[in-house]
């Protein structure tokens, strides 16, 4: 090789460190200046989900809200069920009220804002609080209900920007909280309209939503 295409190539490796080391600069200091701000740390929450029936501990969700500043928020929801639900699909929503004692304390889906619309079938699947269907699909548990039907487990993994963990309109901290309720049926998302039982009919299982402490 020619000392002058070397120097070349040496002076473009040069130049390609210098870039690096000066992007590796910027970005240590702008995730500083988001640590400052408060920006860069996630706001997580989490629940224990019981069985309507016995209260007995079924399975956790835990919330992630992701930094933002936008009034509008990403929100990563994640539940396993670990041998308590029957095999197949089951509804999951967020309910207006913590409680879970029982689980008709939850009160219709959280639904915040002036049009408010709670009612489990009406304005399904428009709420707030609407979320996907989660599938009881491992059966190997061998887990059986008291009346011999066989219980398997399942996980939930979805973002909706319907709620925030953070202070605001959407905010799942009101004065009263609220729950995961998870229904004995799937959710058919109402396709007809109001119907009764299209948003998963009974409830199953219940958790009261709690905000990590940051």
């Amino acid at each position: 090789m020619h000392k002058s295409e070397s120097s070349r190539l040496h002076g473009l490796a040069t130049c390609a460190l210098a870039v690096a080391i000066y992007a590796s600069h910027a970005a240590g200091a702008q995730a500083v200046e988001s640590t400052e701000k408060g920006e860069s740390q996630n706001v997580t929450a989490s629940a224990v989900i019981k069985h309507c029936d016995s209260q007995q501990p079924i399975g956790r969700a835990r919330l992630t809200e992701r930094p933002s500043e936008e009034g509008v928020k990403v929100v990563e929801v994640e539940i396993g069920i670990r041998n308590g639900l029957t095999e197949g699909k089951h509804a999951v929503h967020i309910h207006e009220t913590g409680q879970c004692e029982p689980c008709s304390a939850a009160k219709g889906h959280f639904d915040p804002g002036p049009n408010s619309n709670t009612s489990p079938d009406g304005n399904h699947p428009f709420h707030a609080g609407d979320l996907v269907n989660i599938d009881i699909t491992d059966m190997s548990g061998d887990v059986t209900d008291d009346d011999g039907t066989p219980l398997g487990s399942g996980r939930l993994q979805t973002l909706t920007t319907r709620i925030t963990l953070s202070e605001g309109p959407l905010s799942l901290f009101d004065a009263d909280g609220s729950a995961f309720i998870i229904h004995v049926d799937p959710d058919s998302y109402c396709p007809g309209g109001e119907e009764a039982g299209c948003a998963g009919g009974a409830r199953a299982a219940c958790g009261v939503i709690v905000k990590d402490d940051p």
